[in-house]
């Protein structure tokens, strides 16, 4: 066995075992991952092309900031971990889901927010429903 094929190999097992853990690769798991890679994309974009972060005092890249965004989507995953073994320990099948629709939705307002930053046009009642959830996140953490 040659060098190329054992690395594939271990990814592979690690992928699974990973995918797994999270509760099985289907369609939720698989839309989160994809707006989380979208959302941080187009976050480097943002701080990147048109320095316009609200990440960084200066608006350009910054590796911290692009380090506190890995970390925070890592943590996405460990809650989607612990909903999925919370699932399991009641016999149950919707704290997961649950959690992967709340944290894509999360991932889906930041790629709003951020494509707004590169100027593009946004529907008008798009900025409206952000604005709605975001001012009732903001009471929600007042409580």
């Amino acid at each position: 066995m040659n060098i190329g094929t054992w690395f594939y190999m271990m990814v592979g097992l690690a992928g699974g075992w990973i995918a797994t853990l999270l509760g099985g690769w289907d369609a939720g798991l698989t839309t989160l991952i994809i707006f989380m890679a979208v959302d941080y994309v187009t976050g480097l974009v943002v701080a990147g092309v048109f320095k316009k972060s609200t990440k960084t005092a200066t608006g350009a890249l910054e590796s911290k900031a692009g380090w506190k965004g890995l970390c925070r989507k890592v943590a996405t995953l460990f809650c989607v971990l612990v909903a999925c073994r919370l699932d399991m320990t009641l016999g149950s099948n919707f704290i997961r889901d649950g959690v992967i629709i709340a944290f894509s939705a999360n991932e889906a307002i930041s790629i709003i927010e951020n494509i707004g930053l590169m100027g593009v046009d946004l529907p008008p009642a798009l900025i409206k429903a952000i604005d709605i959830l975001k001012n009732k996140g903001d009471k929600d953490d007042e409580i």
